[in-house]
């Protein structure tokens, strides 16, 4: 069904999600009760689910399909996915959140929950239902004494590294600035700093989360280690949509005042496999300060690396077995990191239309064939954009589990990597249309070929139709959020294509 034309599959089945907001339980799950679980309190008393709320009105900035900007209010970062919603709600408190969520359960429509419009299949939006965004709840307040600090869950990335970068503080964050930081931290969130900082879930220490309530109502709760620790756990690598709408985030910051940024340049494929092989028995093993990554485009490979509070001397040593292969151009920037990150972001503007990914971990090293499979695979490449990105994990502080735990199973890979095809010309309907089924075709095969040398999935970047998606991002952890689930969402509010089911009592 995913190699269709999209846009034509999703039309002819908009009025699916009408009726999904209080269905019981998942597709695949029938035997997931539709209600009836004990509720839930801080002081552990529980609460009855059969309450009613009085009618909810909607609140917040409100945008329906006969308003002037609703075709741009509508569209995804990914634009080979198009919706259209009964209305968007851009919440501009929690308040806007807990009357969204009452008034699409008490109208039984469907929902779904955004907030940097990156869901990479689309699912962050839906049909003839109602999209509650929470982009516009944007503050930051940050407490040098405590190292914390409690963002709203509408900054972007580039926006939390910049705000955060002027105080000289950091928090793991993914390398594309654009994406929702909330979103990237309940999915696990990992970039440059991961094994410095370890993973953006890692740094949560609080959040606070619209959920549920009573036969038709919801509520805000506070989420921490000693409230409601079991969400906590579950927000940390599968929050995504899963359990409720996050309107804040608290989370435990690092002093960070300097980085040394480094950008190699490889023309041409013919270095490759020594690139790749040196880069993938040195760079996860290699000072835990420094983060790196391998993109290899059908043109040119690029090595990334950024060496916290380091010098350009010294990112150069600690890379120096991958720069001496070969003749790469060579760059360094050393700066703050705020500075930095703002430096390498691509204009949204600049960037394919269409995008398709699959996502992977890796625990070994990959042997001369795989490597031989990626260098197959990229000459022949749909577009020039189109990439093998990889990130180190290996050593470093993603290996340990912060305190209280987390849903985040993949700490102990070696690396992550991921196929991705970009096409199509960004604010032009229909401009890739040519090229989607080729792009589509290339994705699943290359994904295919690699499958005896990788494990698992990234649940931030989905793998649409995988059968075995729930182990695939959670693996031993997935009974343990069914029952999460069936305790805070036990009527499955909160469901898409791979959201997680309730268990059945």
């Amino acid at each position: 069904m995913h190699d269709l034309s999209r846009r034509e599959l999703l039309k002819t089945t908009a009025a699916v999600g009408a009726g999904a907001v209080v269905g019981a339980g998942g597709v695949g799950y029938p035997g997931v009760a539709a209600g009836g679980t004990p509720g839930f309190a801080a002081d552990g008393s529980g609460s009855s689910y059969s309450a009613k709320s009085p009618p909810a009105k909607l609140t917040g900035r409100i945008v329906r399909p006969q308003d002037p900007g609703y075709a741009s209010a509508s569209l995804g970062w990914d634009e080979l996915f198009v919706h259209y919603p009964l209305v968007i709600v851009f919440a501009q408190q929690t308040q806007d959140v807990v009357n969204a969520l009452t008034w699409a359960r008490q109208n039984d429509v469907a929902l779904r929950v955004r907030s940097g419009r990156h869901s990479l299949e689309g699912w962050s939006n839906v049909d003839n239902g109602i999209v509650i965004d929470v982009s516009e709840l944007k503050s930051a307040r940050i407490d040098p004494a405590t190292r914390t600090a409690t963002v709203g869950a509408g900054l972007s990335q580039l926006e939390a590294v910049t705000t955060l970068g002027n105080q000289d503080f950091a928090v793991t964050t993914g390398t594309e600035g654009s994406v929702g930081l909330s979103g990237a931290t309940l999915g696990g969130g990992f970039g440059f700093l991961t094994r410095y900082l370890g993973m953006a879930c890692d740094n949560l220490i609080r959040a606070e989360i619209v959920v549920p309530w009573g036969a038709d109502g919801a509520r805000a709760i506070e989420v921490d280690l000693k409230n409601h620790s079991d969400l906590l756990w579950a927000l940390r690598g599968a929050g995504n949509g899963n359990f409720g709408i996050v309107t804040s985030l608290t989370y435990r910051v690092t002093p960070l005042k300097s980085v040394a940024y480094l950008q190699a340049t490889w023309e041409g494929l013919n270095d490759l496999h020594g690139v790749f092989d040196t880069w993938q028995r040195t760079a996860p093993f290699a000072d835990n300060r420094l983060g790196t990554q391998l993109e290899i485009h059908k043109p040119q490979i690029l090595l990334f690396g950024v060496l916290a509070d380091g010098s350009e001397a010294q990112v150069k040593q600690l890379l120096a077995p991958i720069l001496s292969l070969g003749n790469p151009n060579v760059t360094v920037q050393t700066g703050r990191w705020g500075d930095i990150y703002a430096g390498f972001q691509i204009p949204t503007e600049n960037e394919p239309a269409d995008w398709k990914f699959f996502s992977q971990f890796t625990s070994k090293p990959f042997p001369s064939k795989a490597i031989s499979v990626i260098r197959a695979f990229m000459e022949d490449a749909p577009t020039d954009d189109s990439n093998f990105f990889t990130q180190a994990f290996g050593t470093g502080a993603q290996t340990s589990e912060p305190r209280g735990g987390s849903a985040f199973p993949h700490r102990n890979a070696l690396f992550y990597s991921e196929p991705g095809a970009g096409w199509g010309t960004r604010g032009v309907p229909n401009s890739g249309d040519a090229i989607t089924p080729i792009a589509q075709a290339w994705i699943a095969e290359f994904s295919q070929a690699l499958r005896p040398y990788v494990n698992g999935a990234y649940v931030n970047v989905p793998n649409i139709g995988m059968a075995d998606w729930e182990t695939a991002y959670w693996g031993s952890k997935f009974n343990r959020l069914r029952k999460i689930k069936a305790k805070y969402d036990p009527h499955n509010v909160f469901q898409y294509e791979q959201s997680i089911p309730p268990a059945s009592y």
